[in-house]
């Protein structure tokens, strides 16, 4: 599916969200998105290609390791960024980029059965000084588990277009 594709960031569509572009963003705001349940299938699929290590792939090892199977943190990471995009909530304007991530923390383990869902908070918010018809987010992604207990943190900053081409004149 390309960026232009109808499906990827909608239309007129009233089931779908908005687009959003940099003006449509406001301080403080939190978007919640969809959630994910894991199964022990897919925590060693992930980590037999990605992250080989016995307390992501082998339950009985695992159990001696962290008293149990546990997701790798890129698992976690991984699935954090696969609901930012799917889950429904928030629809990021064409040519939207990600700039880095400037903090990335695990703070528990997650283990099969966990349904994990995530709070985008924004953070700042400024116009670019080399490209004006862009603007630069800052937003903290908290993904929590089932029991509302943060499991990750990142801060991270992403290029968003502005709804006018040049148009951005405030943050």
């Amino acid at each position: 599916m390309k960026v232009s594709d109808p499906g990827v960031y909608g239309t007129a569509d009233a089931a779908q969200p908005p687009v959003l572009f940099f003006e449509d963003f406001v301080l403080g705001n939190i978007i919640l998105h969809g959630s994910v349940t894991l199964a022990e299938a897919d925590i060693i699929r992930f980590a037999a290609e990605f992250d080989p290590q016995p307390m992501h792939t082998d339950p009985v090892v695992a159990q001696s390791v962290t008293g149990g199977l546990i997701a790798s943190g890129w698992h976690t990471a991984s699935l954090t960024m696969r609901l930012l995009v799917t889950g429904g909530n928030y629809r990021p304007a064409p040519g939207t980029l990600g700039l880095g991530i400037e903090t990335l923390h695990w703070h528990c383990p997650v283990r099969p059965g966990d349904t994990l869902r995530v709070q985008v908070e924004l953070l700042s918010k400024r116009l670019s000084k080399s490209r004006p018809e862009f603007g630069i987010l800052t937003m903290r992604c908290t993904t929590v588990n089932q029991h509302e207990v943060a499991v990750q943190t990142m801060i991270s900053s992403a290029l968003v277009p502005c709804r006018l081409k040049g148009a951005c004149t405030t943050a």
